[in-house]
């Protein structure tokens, strides 16, 4: 094991890029990181470090992407990170946060991935302006990226070094990371926010594995939506009645819940295989027009009863990030000027 300590010399001021990411590396998140004031990217995922996030990393205003995702971090969500305005994506997965989710959650404005999945939050979401993020409430992405993106729950990098005979340095990257929300295996009790049902722009949201409660309203105005993982919770009421409206939903989970009602063909439950299980007060629409419970899968994943029983591996929460990065520098300094 090596020990994660800052290690600040000449030129560190420049530095725009620091990824540490599967190193093995113990110990705590070291203050003296707030110095690195131009820093864009901090990745130090899959480590073994621990302690809380320093609160003199407000200092940090150029943070873009952070990962900080599988490892032993703890305390609660500090105030230093409402001072990153160019946050757009920010993963505290599987660590060891605990406390509640703060009312300032939903106000970065250009924020397009928050994951802390994984963690000990208790409490409620919390209603916010869920129209401050661009990206949450705008469909309009460039599709080109989207093409271009890799299967993986970390933020990965590409890095094209030019050595020109310039001693000009210029940074440029182009993150392209799904547009999502993950707060799943937590404590979060309570309704979800409306608000969250109503962002154009989300097209991934896992909540799964908490203790929420109440209905889900209507989902006609998340038009970009592709995975719904609502799964292993409390949730009441109907079903929402227009899920089969929804033009890129490919993945939907709401089993292991106490929906109650009758489900339509028309919703087109046929295209989600287990999506329903476990919840026995629903019943689905039969051929003849008939509700028959008994037509919900034990085990999601399995083909409805009458077709042939078949397991369908279902990956709900794939989150899909590439980051690309080009430097362009003089002389033989990697990340920093001279």
């Amino acid at each position: 094991m090596k020990e994660f300590r800052a290690v600040l010399g000449e030129g560190t001021e420049e530095l725009l890029a620091l990824i540490l990411n599967n190193n093995n590396l113990f110990g705590e998140i070291q203050p003296e990181l707030d110095a690195l004031d131009s820093l864009k990217i901090l990745d130090i995922s899959n480590n073994n470090i621990s302690g809380e996030i320093p609160l003199t990393l407000a200092g940090c205003k150029s943070f873009e992407i952070v990962d900080f995702s599988y490892n032993n971090l703890s305390g609660t969500l500090c105030d230093a990170i409402t001072k990153w305005p160019s946050l757009r994506y920010l993963s505290l997965a599987h660590n060891q946060f605990t406390g509640i989710l703060p009312s300032w959650l939903f106000t970065f404005e250009v924020i397009r991935m928050m994951d802390f999945s994984g963690n000990k939050f208790s409490g409620f979401i919390p209603e916010g302006n869920f129209n401050m993020s661009i990206s949450y409430n705008n469909r309009e992405v460039d599709r080109m990226q989207r093409d271009s993106f890799i299967s993986m729950q970390s933020v990965d990098t590409k890095v094209l070094i030019v050595v020109t005979g310039s001693i000009e340095l210029s940074f440029n990257y182009i993150l392209s990371s799904m547009v999502g929300i993950d707060f799943s295996n937590n404590g979060l009790d309570g309704e979800v926010p409306v608000g969250l049902f109503g962002l154009h722009g989300l097209e991934y949201m896992n909540l799964s594995h908490n203790y929420l409660r109440g209905g889900v309203p209507d989902l006609e105005k998340m038009w970009s939506l592709k995975a719904l993982d609502l799964s292993h919770n409390s949730l009441s009421g109907p079903i929402p009645g227009n899920i089969s409206s929804l033009p890129d939903l490919t993945l939907l989970d709401l089993s292991y819940n106490s929906f109650s009602g009758f489900v339509t063909k028309k919703q087109g439950y046929k295209k989600f295989p287990g999506a329903f299980a476990g919840n026995p007060n629903l019943c689905l629409e039969t051929s003849n027009g008939g509700c028959d419970p008994a037509s919900l899968p034990v085990v999601p994943g399995k083909a409805f009863v009458g077709e042939e029983e078949v397991e369908v591996r279902i990956s709900v929460w794939i989150f899909c990030v590439s980051a690309f990065l080009s430097f362009y520098f003089g002389g033989l300094a990697l990340f920093c000027s001279p």
